[in-house]
């Protein structure tokens, strides 16, 4: 269970940020510069992927958490997945609510007001993401390491 549970705190994290980079940072803005995308349709598309997007994290999450309490946490790692969560939690509580709101006015016809702030807090919340998964799968791998390195001794005279 050990050797499992460090597998997946090992390839969880870059899993993420893949997942994260691929659709936050090239799908989404890319599909609006499709041919025949008009604004309505890429609102669809966007809402169906961001929230398979957020439903797949989630359960990366939680799969992330559990295998980070065995076999005995650290707390360092502790600290980043907490933080993960919570800007995870803020996204999906308090950000998506907002934009899906004025996707629906444009869905249903209507003039949406504008929510560029929504736009950005949702991209600073996934380079936040970014950033702490990053520091999370180096601090999970540097915890593996030896604690020094010592360069290979030179013959005298060489």
């Amino acid at each position: 269970m050990a050797r499992t549970a460090l597998a997946l705190r090992l390839l969880l994290p870059p899993l993420l940020i893949g997942m994260i980079v691929a659709i936050s940072f090239l799908e989404a803005p890319l599909k609006f510069l499709a041919p025949g995308i008009t604004i309505p349709l890429g609102l669809g598309i966007g809402r169906l992927v961001f929230t398979a997007l957020n439903s797949a994290t989630g359960i990366v999450l939680v799969v992330l958490t559990l295998a980070s309490l065995r076999p005995r946490p650290a707390r360092a790692p502790l600290v980043l997945l907490a933080s993960i969560w919570l800007v995870y939690l803020v996204e999906v509580a308090v950000i998506r609510p907002v934009l899906n709101r004025r996707s629906d006015l444009v869905l249903a016809g209507a003039q949406a007001p504008g929510t560029d702030w929504a736009h950005y807090a949702y991209i600073a919340a996934d380079a936040a993401l970014l950033a702490l998964l990053v520091a999370l799968a180096v601090v999970t791998v540097r915890r593996l390491l030896p604690a020094t390195v010592t360069a290979p001794r030179q013959p005298v005279g060489a």
